[in-house]
């Protein structure tokens, strides 16, 4: 299967996990920290997203890199950009060779602030992206919280971000970067 026919098929199989926080702080607010590009971002694990032509929308390749730019983590293509209500794209760990699932992220207004819910699909079952996608949906929804609430990444976010760089000595090889373009090949 090419990486375009796993990024479609993506979300046909597996289970859904929903991820909800309530973020008290105005959608754009919430929306805006979101979808950063060329910035590094805590409640990602410290990455940076990257988008084919610098900007997302829906069809674009997206990756999320190392801020040194050595190493891509995720990659994936953009499947709705819906401002400021929802984000989904196809996700792939590059360690591992697992299929593509779908990850989407939707934004609620209520009367208490954002209800943020951060959706997987597709998740092979029994996979280790599987198991790190439990973790990382948790990670995910509280450290976003913590940023747009208080501006400051909450403590597992400033301990990733900090353990990064000593991370990318342990980084397979497949996972460098020119093996990951964001080109259409």
């Amino acid at each position: 299967m090419t990486m375009s026919e796993q990024e479609k098929a993506a979300g046909a199989a597996g289970d859904r996990q929903v991820y909800k926080v309530l973020i008290k702080a105005p959608i754009e607010t919430v929306w805006n920290t979101l979808v950063k590009t060329d910035d590094v971002l805590p409640f990602f694990f410290g990455a940076v997203c990257e988008v084919e032509d610098g900007q997302l929308a829906a069809g674009k390749r997206m990756r999320m890199v190392t801020p040194n730019r050595k190493f891509a983590s995720v990659v994936g293509e953009v499947t709705e950009f819906s401002p400021p209500h929802r984000y989904a794209h196809t996700f792939k760990f590059t360690q591992w060779d697992d299929e593509y699932c779908t990850v989407t992220y939707d934004l609620k207004e209520t009367p208490e602030g954002v209800e943020f819910s951060l959706i997987t699909t597709g998740v092979p079952a029994g996979s280790k992206t599987e198991k790190s996608m439990a973790q990382g949906g948790t990670f995910i929804t509280s450290n976003l919280k913590t940023l747009v609430e208080t501006g400051k990444p909450g403590f597992s976010g400033r301990m990733v971000m900090t353990l990064g760089p000593l991370m990318g000595m342990m980084t397979p090889k497949k996972c460098r970067i020119e093996n990951w373009p964001l080109g259409r090949e």
